[in-house]
């Protein structure tokens, strides 16, 4: 029996993302799989369900009875409540559907024992193994590189002065400066955007092995004290001590007191960004100058950020956004649902769907599934919830 998979339109507030356009669409109709598309789902990234008619899809007249018949649900945002339908998502499968979704565990413990208990097998995409043969699956990399290319944009727009050197017959002007914490996915985009833009980069980072990343993009590397290692596994950052942090702190100081933009980038999985920028230190910024901060959701690198709001303190425009990938939803949608799709293959037998548990990829995503809480750290977690 042929498999359906069903593309739901995202709830959350402001999300305007979906998880799969008409390209993927096509594509998993030519892969053997039925594939329906709740109304309106792709309404904020611009596709229009006749699009979606048009590659192979049939679109949802009732959106609760497709979640309960669907095999397979493509979602951006994790199970939450729906008030457009009326009910909590994560109740909504029929025993046995797979969900594949960003799904944070760490922060969604109630959502994920409810998939559990609804014999549901959630595969997170915010869990995919960092490994080569799950680059192309890798939603994390693609959002964050939107991110950091926006965070400059907006930075650029928001400052009093031009990025670029620029000589004129009434004199000349000196580039911005711009200082970029965290040389991840999102820094390296962030450091050839603003280079682009003919800025001055200085870039700071606690895993040594980013400088030569850092320096082919045009960035100067700022050498920090390395008692410790910062690399973590699959090469995400790792939590270091408060002594090193304080170290880190000083000399980064002085770089931000010279600098025209901050774009602050350093986040851990599972745990709460690094306070990089202190309010001392944005005291020490001149009057006009810009803090993007792209960790705002996991609590900030700045003192000062507000999630999801502008403000400014000590005369310093501190902007913090915890989506800034679903401020571009075209070109965010169309790289998170190529990413999709690409684990979707994996599941894909001829038109039906197996979990292949011997596979690293779909071992390593598998949150839930038969009953049970297979990521260590989530079911953890929930035990302790009691």
């Amino acid at each position: 029996m042929t498999a359906q998979v069903f593309v739901a339109k995202e709830c959350a507030a402001g999300e305007l993302r979906v998880a799969a356009t008409p390209e993927t669409v096509k594509r998993y109709v030519k892969e053997g799989l039925t594939v329906v598309v709740q109304a309106g789902a792709g309404a904020g990234a611009n596709i229009a369900d006749s699009a979606y008619q048009e590659a192979g899809a049939s679109i949802a007249s009732d959106a609760k009875a497709a979640w309960g018949s669907a095999d397979l649900v493509l979602k951006v945002a994790p199970p939450q409540q729906n008030a457009e339908l009326g009910a909590d998502e994560a109740t909504l499968f029929k025993p046995g559907a797979i969900l594949i979704a960003h799904i944070w565990p760490h922060k969604q413990l109630p959502a994920v024992k409810t998939l559990a208990e609804r014999k549901v097998s959630s595969l997170a995409m915010d869990l995919i193994p960092r490994i080569s043969r799950a680059q192309v699956m890798d939603s994390l990399s693609s959002q964050a590189n939107i991110a950091g290319y926006k965070a400059v944009v907006l930075a650029a727009s928001r400052l009093g002065k031009y990025f670029p050197l620029l000589m004129t017959a009434a004199g000349t002007i000196q580039p911005a400066k711009v200082v970029i914490m965290g040389a991840g996915v999102a820094g390296l985009q962030a450091i050839a955007t603003a280079r682009r833009l003919g800025a001055m980069v200085e870039v700071s980072d606690i895993r040594p092995a980013v400088k030569e990343q850092v320096e082919s993009l045009g960035g100067k590397f700022i050498e920090l004290p390395m008692q410790e290692s910062g690399e973590g596994q699959g090469g995400y950052a790792k939590e270091v001590s408060a002594d090193f942090l304080a170290k880190q702190q000083a000399v980064l100081k002085q770089r931000i007191s010279q600098a025209d933009v901050v774009i602050t980038t350093a986040q851990v999985p599972g745990r709460p960004a690094p306070r990089l920028v202190t309010e001392d230190m944005v005291k020490a910024m001149r009057q006009g100058s810009v803090i993007v901060d792209i960790a705002a959701d996991s609590g900030g690198n700045c003192e000062l950020t507000e999630n999801n709001r502008e403000v400014v303190k000590h005369g310093v425009l501190i902007m913090g956004y915890s989506n800034l990938p679903n401020t571009m939803p075209e070109d965010a949608s169309n790289l998170y649902a190529r990413n999709v799709q690409a684990l979707v293959k994996l599941l894909n037998d001829k038109g039906s769907l197996k979990l292949n548990l011997e596979d690293e990829i779909i071992a390593g995503a598998l949150l839930t599934t038969d009953g049970a809480v297979r990521h260590a750290p989530t079911a953890d977690a929930i035990k302790a919830l009691g």
